[in-house]
């Protein structure tokens, strides 16, 4: 009996393994795909460069920056990273990540790549990542996981703690953006709308695309000097 048991413990181990980065049958229909085959960086590149920095790694399925050496505010060679593909309509996204302690990134969508902007966080818009004990008795900031970093908070904490996987849905359609984390809506904004509008144009993103009402781009991964992982990256367009 204890043979089995632990035959069938086994088993299940190596399901839940290669169960990740797959799509499944409904996916496979419904026609999303994969941004990460949990074996490369196969469709990333460096933001504004080409080969992805040798700190971004494949470790059991997962992306991971990996910092045993900072450099600045980033790896040492690490950097942001975007995908090769750039967005122009509607899309959903699905990105499962978690952190180290007190670690700090970044999921970012409708980055321009361009001289004018030097780094990522001059064009993309950011959803936080982030080991919220950073802030803990802190006064409320838009910077906690699952904010848009300086734009809006989510409108619920809903965040797994350090060192646990977090699941991210983002739906760009007919000037609608939801965000949920761990099945709670966290974000939800009419892109067309006054209040959005006004949180961009009091943001550091006023002067970037996305202030002039262009919503297309890249999707991108942020190098902020700490451990974190990234995995199930999968994307539909609508």
């Amino acid at each position: 009996m204890r043979t089995l048991t632990l035959l069938l413990l086994l088993g299940l181990v190596v399901t839940q393994t290669y169960a990740q980065n797959t799509l499944t049958a409904d996916e496979k229909k419904a026609g999303w795909k994969l941004l990460f085959n949990g074996k490369d960086l196969s469709g990333w590149h460096a933001y504004g460069g080409k080969e992805v920095g040798s700190a971004w790694i494949i470790e059991q399925g997962a992306i991971k920056l990996n910092v045993p050496e900072r450099a600045g505010n980033k790896a040492k060679n690490g950097g942001d990273i975007v995908t090769d593909e750039e967005l122009k309509g509607d899309f959903e996204l699905k990105v499962e990540w978690k952190v180290s302690k007190f670690a700090n990134s970044g999921i970012f969508f409708f980055v321009k790549e361009a001289p004018e902007y030097k780094n990522m966080h001059n064009t993309g818009l950011e959803l936080q990542v982030i080991d919220d004990k950073i802030y803990e008795g802190t006064a409320e900031n838009t910077h906690r996981a699952s904010d848009f970093f300086g734009v809006a908070n989510a409108r619920l904490r809903e965040s797994n703690p350090q060192g646990e996987w977090n699941q991210i849905h983002i739906i760009v359609k007919k000037g609608k953006l939801t965000v949920t984390q761990n099945g709670f809506t966290v974000q939800e904004h009419d892109l067309n709308g006054k209040d959005w509008k006004e949180k961009i144009g009091k943001s550091g993103l006023a002067k970037a695309p996305i202030g002039k009402g262009i919503y297309t781009g890249r999707i991108g991964l942020q190098d902020w000097g700490s451990t974190v992982w990234y995995r199930n990256i999968k994307l539909l367009k609508l």
